[in-house]
């Protein structure tokens, strides 16, 4: 049978020096360790040339014999015997390989042992050295001291700090040595037999400078664990037992045979991170005895070793969590706020000052105060990063103590009014804020220096975070507004709704289908309570609103409300009304200042504007306005003496708006000022409701004239014709009286009206001139025209001169504008009650003498109280149409009753 399972020599890497003789058995091929060790062994190839090689064998043979065996079955004998001799070989080199892994074993140990020989060999060579490097610097520094001051002695000093030096190096060397070999001992322990015996002999030691010790040593291992286990840290395998390392380099496994095929036999990063996990745990233990003991040095050694460990987050969670501070506040969370019904009270009136910070906050902020002075020194001696720590226990004591407490006070205020929670935001931002300040300038770990500038961002950015939920969008000054409608709606109830009365109640034919007063009064209340109800007011809300309103419990068991009770005052303008809004939104903006810090401050005062504008421009001084404005209007047609006393609201309606433009351009307009827009669009808003309001107060004033006109026209009606021609016999009864009794009654009008307006507009102005000098020239107007129509006797020419003068001197002695202009056309009602008494010739001199500075009859008649209604900026008369014309001065004169005779005759001849 041919050797059909042999293999050549040549088809392997290993060579033989001569053919195997022939045997009648098939012989497997011979194979040795270096040829399974190759790079080029590859199973799957292996296999193939063995199977390969005996079927070549076989074609070897003869054609027919070939023919013949390929109708034979498969014999698979040679292969067998061929794989038996080859597992046999397998067997026998398995055999060898553990004879010279025995060898290599016994070689590492007894190199280990010579090497632990030579080490306390070089142990005791190097004790001896320092021992005689100690015994030479003894006898030199004695040597130095007892000799004198040579060179030879200062030489000698400088070998030995030169021989100092080496050995401190030498010694350096061999604690890097001795710290190597043992840091290669632990890993051997941990790759090999799964164990940190060493580790914990150090752990166990009851000293703290092993357990740091072990602590390095531990940080060390994990790092060669990552580096030569990488199957314990899920790397990834290239497929020929050869990892990628931190570097990206193909690092073999420990104790293999270069090949990458042996790893540790243990799972090393387990082992270890479960040892540092314990070690941890005894850090931080022996940390928190070092804290109780006050033993900075050791806290601050701990500190740096879990800092390097771990990062220091442990730590720092140990001495922040544990602290004695928030544990006691802890178990004060369920603590509640003051129970001071007083004090919330007084903080939901408006009209109230606040009763200052509630006091378990302010206790809570004095607490922090001491305890972040107190355990700043703390942290700056026991932590070496000390600027983390404090930064972290900045933020456990805001974002847990101080928001959790804060959290309460707020919601208590909520509950009570949103005044409350207004005023509740605002005092407990000025206390934290002190807080921080007191904080800022104590300076903390940097005392007695201010803080550094890390620290002081912290703070702000704390403070800040502490009220972001309260300043989300618009939250904030929707409820500014909310707050400011709801007192302004109170306050003005009554006045809307007494108003709201006397419109429904006009006198006409639709008067008739208007409910009664009681029910207009009911439904108004009904109304205002419905709108309580369906807010979100609480019952101190609603009650304080309710007592703002006027509106008072009827004291039934029913506990509804007693129907309110109107007054002529509740109509009235009220100056205390105005300044109680005006404090209520100065109030809010100050507030606001305060609190917000966002960019939207000129839109938030533009809110602020637009509501004072439509509730106490619009709802409350116009509306004012618009009653006296009626009440006028009534006058006109009375058929009794006029009643001016809806005047009065004139001057409150002025002073009203004069604090409101005062508020608006000191206060709210400046905080616009970086936004052009808005400030323009403020001031626009602003001037036209003022020029409404002045409108309505110029319309007020010319109704007034006309009003006082008319009166005086129908008190002219009423003059007798025999008064300026009185009979014979009554003649002299008739000249001692001082004026007709139509003159002492329109002089007794215009005195009273004339007290009425001193006290019904403000002193200064020109409202007050502009208003007396067209009524004076109206008084005027109608006087000049009145004496046409009388004829006049000799002594009724007496009283004709004792009227005009009664008439002049009253409207000479008011305010007038332009005085002189205006008192010297009033003048003229003497020249003309001089032209009914003097004597022909007289008359005729003075006639020739210069021109008459006095008013035409057609000039007066067009000024007969038709003004420009403009009593604000009413402009000034001209007064160059009131000369007396010769057509004025015939008229006059031909009502005397001696025109007939032949001298006056030819006086109006002259004329």
């Amino acid at each position: 049978m041919p050797d059909s399972a042999s293999i050549s020599s040549s088809s392997h890497s290993h060579s033989h020096s001569h053919q195997p003789p022939r045997t009648l058995y098939p012989r497997g091929p011979s194979f040795t360790l270096e040829y399974f060790s190759g790079r080029d062994y590859i199973v799957k190839d292996f296999i193939e040339s063995l199977s390969d090689t005996a079927i070549a064998s076989r074609r070897s043979a003869g054609t027919a014999a070939a023919t013949s065996a390929a109708n034979q079955p498969f014999d698979p004998k040679p292969l067998i015997r061929t794989f038996e001799h080859a597992q046999g070989s397998l067997n026998d080199l398995l055999g060898d390989l553990e004879i010279r892994e025995n060898e290599f074993s016994a070689a590492v140990r007894r190199a280990e042992a010579q090497h632990a020989q030579n080490l306390n060999t070089l142990g005791r060579k190097l004790s001896h050295a320092i021992e005689s490097f100690q015994k030479l610097d003894t006898s030199l520094n004695g040597a130095t001291l007892s000799s004198s001051s040579n060179g030879v002695f200062a030489e000698s000093n400088n070998v030995a700090v030169e021989t100092g030096k080496k050995l401190e190096e030498l010694e350096r060397q061999r604690r890097r040595a001795l710290d190597a070999h043992f840091l290669i001992e632990c890993w051997d322990e941990v790759s090999n037999r799964g164990d940190v015996t060493k580790l914990e002999t150090l752990r166990m030691s009851g000293n703290s400078e092993g357990k740091l010790r072990a602590a390095h040593i531990a940080k060390q291992l994990l790092r060669i664990s990552q580096r030569l286990d990488p199957k314990s840290w899920n790397d990834t395998s290239n497929g020929n037992g050869r990892y990628m390392n931190g570097d990206g380099l193909m690092s073999p496994g420990l104790n293999g045979n270069g090949n990458g095929n042996h790893f540790p036999k243990k799972d090393t990063r387990e082992i270890i991170e479960k040892f540092s996990e314990t070690l941890e745990k005894d850090l931080l233990k022996q940390f928190d005895d070092f804290y109780r003991k006050a033993n900075f040095d050791g806290m601050k050694e701990c500190a740096s070793v879990l800092r390097d460990f771990n990062g220091g987050a442990s730590v720092i969670a140990l001495f922040v969590n544990q602290h004695q501070f928030f544990i006691d506040r802890s178990q004060l969370v369920t603590e509640e706020v003051s129970k001071d019904a007083e004090a919330w009270d007084q903080l939901a009136d408006p009209d109230a000052d606040s009763p200052g910070v509630e006091p378990s906050l302010q206790s809570l902020v004095d607490d922090v105060k001491v305890v972040v002075q107190d355990e700043s020194t703390i942290i700056r001696r026991a932590f070496p990063y000390y600027d983390e720590v404090l930064s972290r226990f900045l933020q456990r004591v805001f974002q847990q103590s101080i928001q959790q407490r804060l959290e309460m006070v707020l919601d208590k205020a909520n509950s009570v009014s949103s005044l409350a929670f207004l005023r509740s935001l605002q005092i407990s931002r000025s206390c934290l804020n002190s807080l921080v300040d007191d904080l800022k300038a104590h300076g903390l770990t940097e005392a007695p220096e201010p803080v550094s500038s890390q620290t002081a961002v912290i703070l702000d950015q704390q403070l800040e975070d502490l009220f972001v939920p309260y300043f989300v969008g618009s939250s904030y000054i929707e409820r500014e507004k909310r707050n400011l409608e709801e007192l302004y709606t109170s306050l003005l109830f009554k006045f809307t709704t007494f108003h709201a009365k006397r419109k429904k109640t006009a006198t006409t034919f639709m008067a008739s289908l208007a409910k009664s007063g009681s029910e207009l009064l009911a439904s108004a209340k009904d109304s205002y309570l419905s709108r309580l109800e369906s807010s979100d007011s609480t019952p101190t809300q609603r009650q304080m609103l309710l007592r703002v309103a006027g509106l008072r419990e009827s004291g039934d068991v029913s506990g509804k409300l007693a129907e309110p009770e109107f007054t002529e005052d509740d109509g009235l303008l009220s100056v205390a009304y105005a300044k109680r809004m005006l404090k209520w939104l100065a109030e809010g903006v100050g507030r606001g200042l305060e609190l917000s810090v966002s960019s939207e401050t000129p839109k938030d005062v533009s809110s602020l504007l637009g509501l004072l504008l439509s509730t106490m421009a619009e709802g409350y001084i116009e509306i004012g306005l618009e009653a006296a404005l009626d009440a006028a209007s009534a006058q006109e047609n009375a058929k009794t003496e006029p009643d001016f006393n809806y005047l009065r609201t004139l001057r409150t309606a002025i002073s009203i708006t004069h604090l409101m433009l005062t508020c608006i351009n000191t206060v709210l307009i400046p905080l616009a000022g970086n936004n052009v827009t808005i400030r323009r669009d403020m001031e626009k808003k602003t001037n036209l409701v003022v020029n409404r309001i002045e409108d309505k107060i110029n319309a007020i004033e010319q109704r007034t004239i006309d009003v006082a006109l008319a009166w005086v026209s129908k008190l002219l009606g009423g003059q007798k014709k025999n008064d300026f021609r009185p009979k014979e016999d009554s003649s002299a009864a008739w000249l001692e009286m001082l004026q007709t009794p139509t003159c002492e009654s329109i002089c007794t009008f215009l005195t009273q009206l004339q007290n009425t307006i001193l006290t019904s507009l403000p002193p200064s102005g020109s409202n007050l001139q502009s208003l007396f000098t067209e009524l004076a020239l109206g008084v005027r107007s109608q006087l000049l025209d009145h004496f046409r129509r009388f004829q006049v006797s000799g002594p009724g020419g007496l009283m004709v001169t004792k009227d005009m003068t009664q008439y002049a001197n009253l409207l000479k002695s008011w305010d007038l504008e332009d005085e002189e202009q205006v008192k010297a056309a009033i003048d003229v009602l003497l020249e003309v009650g001089s032209l009914f008494v003097v004597g022909p010739e007289a008359l005729r001199e003075k006639l020739r003498g210069p021109a008459t500075s006095a008013g035409s009859t057609a000039n007066n008649n067009n000024n007969n109280g038709n003004g420009n209604g403009n009593g604000a900026t009413r402009p000034t008369p001209a007064m160059d149409g009131f000369a007396l014309s010769v057509q004025d001065i015939r008229a006059y004169v031909m009502r005397r009753v001696d025109t007939n005779t032949v001298a006056m005759q030819s006086v109006l001849n002259s004329l």
